[in-house]
């Protein structure tokens, strides 16, 4: 999960893109960057931390231009390093900066075609450098000598299609001819068109999520259908068209669960009103496995599990309360590398209010249980509020397999409840009852608010990869790498063998 942005406007687009990154702050905290074009030459910076951290004066100064793309990072492929920061950029054909969320399936196969085949070379172990230099050989095969045209630009898109495997959404600039943004033709990752009518002509932005559409005064147009590319021409004209040959549209339920702002609407669907419609339906479970009269209040894990426990506190006639107060200054701990660093940020980032806990039977609802650091932190923090019991319901499905599509659950043994029963999981967060959605009722829940939502990608939830190429081997292939990461000797010694240079340390 990354959040992306890409504008083409009649005036300076520093501040925009900058505005909007903010507003996709959620999505990824570990980097960001910002590249623009003018008169044909782009202008980059990209660094580790926030977005409010990265980008200072001097550094928004020197990114002129009307049109271009940002990026924040939530790493799931490759590393943390300032050097895997995006947006990436190669300088043939034409010149091409590219911005990608998501993960692709084929990575390695990728990675020795374009070596072998197509004589690129990939310097990092991001799939995004990757993804750029497929896009980059595809458009200098689809180009008629010096020229690309809209017709030229499809066709490498329909040529990536076939060739990478995987979640992507992408916003790329084409030095010269415009800006491009297009989606896999599964629509496992989202991203939304907008446009802004001004006496000069229309301004377009392309963006992971509709919040980002309207926060900075564009009208939403409507969401990038699977497999289809948009493209915006150096004069400001738009061109859309399919480039898959069998797309199907499957959108993260994850994203609904926790990733997305409630304010987004994704495919259609309102995830505040997808969060409302999980916390009926987990009503509806937890009614049949705790008896209601022995909950005295129904609390949140703030903050993206409050629309369901609001709705299910209502449905079961339970008082509602607020236990925890979040300090808003701390990551969402979630996509924070470590466990150690998940668990000592929990307490930095929600403070009990004791007298709320005190001598109550506490239904605590929380979006999800992951890893089960966080939750376990929570139980034991309730009861040192002074709570009697503590039972623990999450609006999600047990999370049972890795997701490898651009959320960081990639090993089993890492997934709580990966081999445990029920049971088991709530003696290991300490709670005394444990209640998760189920996974029809949570599908359910995005497609009341949407029916024209009929499939999704729910992996994590119920084992089934909807792009066909994810087989028990390569799951283990990926658990190995998790596992037993290339050491620094080693990749030093396979720069020695190449000839390279090691790499130089940011200023």
């Amino acid at each position: 999960m990354c959040g992306i942005v890409g504008v083409v406007s009649h005036s300076p687009v520093n501040q925009l893109l900058y505005d909007a990154l903010l507003l996709l702050q959620h999505r990824g905290q570990d980097a960001a960057g910002i590249a623009t074009n003018h008169s044909s030459m782009f202008s980059m910076f990209k660094a580790n931390g926030l977005v409010r951290d990265v980008f200072r004066t001097r550094n928004m100064r020197s990114l002129s231009g009307n049109s271009g793309i940002g990026h924040c990072r939530y790493p799931t492929a490759g590393s943390s390093s300032e050097e895997e920061a995006q947006p990436f950029y190669v300088n043939a054909p034409f010149g091409i900066t590219l911005a990608h969320n998501g993960n692709l399936t084929n990575q390695a196969q990728l990675k020795d075609e374009l070596f072998r085949n197509d004589r690129r070379h990939i310097n990092t172990d991001s799939d995004s450098e990757v993804l750029l230099n497929v896009l980059a050989h595809e458009m200098q095969e689809a180009a008629d000598g010096y020229t690309l045209d809209a017709d030229a630009v499809f066709k490498a898109v329909a040529a990536v299609h076939r060739r990478v495997r995987g979640a992507y959404a992408v916003v790329a600039q084409i030095s010269g001819h415009g800006m491009l943004a297009f989606r896999d033709p599964f629509g496992i990752r989202p991203l939304c068109l907008g446009v802004n009518e001004t006496e000069q002509g229309n301004e377009y932005l392309v963006a992971s999520e509709s919040v980002a559409l309207e926060g900075l005064g564009f009208r939403f147009v409507r969401d990038i259908a699977p497999g289809e590319a948009v493209f915006i021409d150096e004069n400001n004209q738009l061109h859309e068209r399919q480039c898959a040959e069998n797309p199907s549209l499957n959108p993260c339920a994850f994203e609904f669960v926790y990733l997305a702002r409630p304010d987004s609407v994704i495919d259609g669907a309102s995830v505040y009103a997808t969060r409302l419609r999980m916390g009926e339906y987990l009503a509806d479970k937890v009614s049949k496995e705790i008896p209601v009269d022995e909950i005295d209040v129904v609390m949140p894990i703030p903050d993206s599990s409050r629309p369901a426990a609001i709705q299910l506190a209502l449905k079961l006639g339970v008082e509602y309360r607020e236990g925890f107060i979040k300090n808003r200054y701390i990551g969402r701990t979630f996509i924070m590398p470590g466990q150690g660093m998940r668990k000592k940020s929990v307490r930095q980032k929600l403070n009990a209010i004791s007298s709320e806990f005190k001598d109550k039977n506490v239904l605590l609802v929380d979006d999800s249980i992951v890893r089960g650091t966080t939750s376990r932190e929570i139980v034991q923090m309730a009861r040192e509020a002074g709570a009697r019991k503590v039972f623990f319901a999450s609006a999600a499905p047990p999370v049972l397999y890795p997701n490898v599509y651009g959320i960081d659950m990639p090993t089993r043994d890492e997934l709580i409840a990966h081999g445990r029963t029920v049971e088991e999981v709530c003696r290991e967060i300490t709670a005394d009852r444990v209640v998760y959605q189920d996974v029809d009722a949570l599908k359910r829940a995005i497609s009341d608010v949407n029916p024209a939502l009929k499939n999704f990608e729910a992996s994590c939830f119920d084992g089934v990869y909807v792009t066909g190429d994810v087989t028990p081997e390569y799951l283990d292939r990926q658990e190995s790498a998790r596992h037993n990461p290339k050491s620094k000797d080693a990749e030093d010694k396979v720069r020695t063998q190449l000839n390279l240079n090691p790499p130089v340390a940011a200023e």
